[in-house]
């Protein structure tokens, strides 16, 4: 079971929790759309600035947005200034893609700094697409990624997959390097998981990565 799923999907409420947090019989719908199309204007915009994830939480007329990022100077700018422009710009575009007509939404905006980036799965899977998208050898890239995540001392294991047109060839495959353990069947498991692309000219390069920081004792949600 645990390699026909998501990772983060098949222990949440064991050692992952939701990334939106609201509950609506009635709107529930309109409010995942919402959702969906607020946390990929927010990821095409960072995703070249160390992002790591995106959490929305909703009140009766709020919409928080925590973002997660190894970065937090670059969107924060200088005396706050590109948070403010980033909350105009979330209002004018809440305001395209809402579902209801419904009185002015206030938009709260958090950042949170990433400590170890190098132990994240997006963050690393998204330097990965930048090193291949530059044409690096993309079997010199995965022994780079696996190398720098188990210079952590949180992770014990790491799992790093490519597949497409692989240095441009014609015939599309599959390669994949690991270290470590990764108990995918575990639920305890800390397993951090994330999947993203590189578009080269050739053609779109698949990747995922897996990082096990070990075991969640205790009902430790994260």
């Amino acid at each position: 079971m645990g390699k026909k799923v998501n990772p983060l999907v098949f222990r949440i409420g064991e050692t992952t929790t939701w990334r939106s947090r609201w509950f609506s019989a009635k709107k529930y719908q309109g409010f995942l759309r919402e959702d969906y199309l607020l946390r990929k204007f927010l990821t095409d915009k960072f995703k070249k600035q160390g992002l790591s994830r995106i959490e929305i939480e909703r009140s009766a007329n709020e919409v928080k947005a925590v973002i997660h990022t190894s970065r937090p100077g670059l969107i924060i700018g200088k005396g706050g200034a590109g948070v403010k422009s980033l909350k105009k710009e979330i209002e004018n575009f809440y305001k395209t893609i809402k579902t209801e007509k419904l009185a002015k939404i206030n938009v709260k905006l958090q950042i949170e700094e990433v400590s170890k980036p190098d132990a994240d799965a997006r963050i690393l899977g998204q330097q990965m697409a930048d090193q291949i998208e530059k044409r690096i050898p993309f079997r010199r890239v995965l022994k780079q990624a696996i190398e720098k995540a188990m210079q952590s001392h949180d992770v014990e294991g790491v799992k790093v997959m490519v597949s497409g047109r692989l240095d441009g060839n014609e015939m599309a495959r599959r390669e994949w390097l690991a270290k470590g353990n990764i108990p995918l069947q575990t639920l305890r498991a800390d397993i951090d998981y994330a999947q993203t692309n590189a578009y080269c000219r050739y053609g779109v390069i698949g990747i995922k990565v897996w990082i096990y920081k070990g075991e969640v004792f205790n009902n430790e949600v994260k």
